[in-house]
């Protein structure tokens, strides 16, 4: 598959400097570079994180679908040894500016 629109938008808009790139460190060690808007929530992390692997599976082949309900259920995303439990509150919020690194961490059962 080909660039997508909303990848070029992306790229624009970190020119501009209206969004900023987020490093989602997952569990294997593998670093993944998410853009979000400037003023994102926690949500609009998780939505853009979600699109960034099913563009890159679609490109890659390989598992087509992933239970995004059962990763959420059993990983939190943290900044700073800080969980980003609240999906409404902006990242900003958190202290996560440009080139951040946010961190994917096995939920403890209760």
């Amino acid at each position: 598959p080909q660039v997508t629109a909303e990848e070029i938008g992306s790229q624009v808009a970190l020119e501009y400097g209206q969004a900023m790139t987020v490093r989602v460190c997952k569990a294997d060690g593998e670093t993944v570079p998410v853009v979000v808007v400037q003023n994102a929530s926690v949500l609009e992390l998780k939505k853009a994180l979600r699109r960034h692997f099913q563009l890159r599976q679609a490109r890659q082949g390989g598992v087509q679908h992933l239970s995004w309900k059962y990763i959420w259920r059993t990983y939190h995303l943290t900044y700073a040894g800080e969980k980003l439990a609240d999906d409404r509150k902006k990242l900003r919020e958190y202290g996560i500016r440009n080139r951040d690194e946010v961190s994917f961490i096995k939920k403890l059962r209760k």
